[in-house]
């Protein structure tokens, strides 16, 4: 089955704007996807690795991406095609309360057997 990568934005003031019961319903799909197997995560406090033509490690604290809203987690979700995969972004915490979530199509690396 394809997977997606999602990632949602949000923050703090959007989620206590939004109706608990519409918090309550999100999460609880979230959780019905892990579950069914997905992978979904907060996102912690990030940094950039970089190896400028394999001659050493060069690891920078903080965001290589900037948003309007800061990324508050993570997903790899298995759908049947895109449409299904959008349909379960829009049901998550972040889609619903004021926030935005993106939703990647996962594609095989060119070199990757099977």
């Amino acid at each position: 089955m394809p997977r997606f990568i999602t990632i949602g934005y949000g923050d703090r003031s959007g989620y206590d704007r939004t109706a608990k019961a519409v918090r309550d319903a999100a999460h609880a799909a979230d959780a019905e996807r892990v579950r069914a197997g997905d992978l979904m995560g907060m996102a912690g406090k990030p940094v950039q690795v970089r190896n400028p033509d394999a001659a050493g490690v060069e690891v920078t604290p903080g965001p290589f991406l900037s948003a309007d809203l800061p990324i508050a987690g993570f997903a790899l979700i298995e759908a049947p095609d895109l449409d299904a995969a959008i349909a379960i972004a829009a049901r998550s915490p972040c889609a619903v309360a004021q926030g935005v979530v993106e939703v990647w199509p996962l594609d095989p690396a060119p070199d990757a057997k099977g």
